[in-house]
């Protein structure tokens, strides 16, 4: 199983299970298919978004580990 990591590109993360969309934008993270997904890291959106990115990483990860 691939873990998620802070520093991984989001369109990186949507290619490893594209369900992580659904976690992400259920965190307010609505701009899963910007441009920018395709060069920004998790932990950068998050911060623009004014989330914890370790927390997604654990939600993505725990998802990951039920499948």
């Amino acid at each position: 199983m691939q873990k998620i990591t802070k520093d991984m590109i989001i369109a990186d993360i949507l290619n490893v299970d594209p369900a992580m969309a659904d976690i992400l934008q259920a965190e307010g993270m609505h701009c899963v298919y910007c441009p920018s997904q395709s060069g920004e890291t998790l932990e950068a959106a998050a911060m623009v978004h004014g989330l914890d990115a370790d927390t997604l990483v654990d939600r993505m990860n725990e998802y990951l580990s039920l499948k």
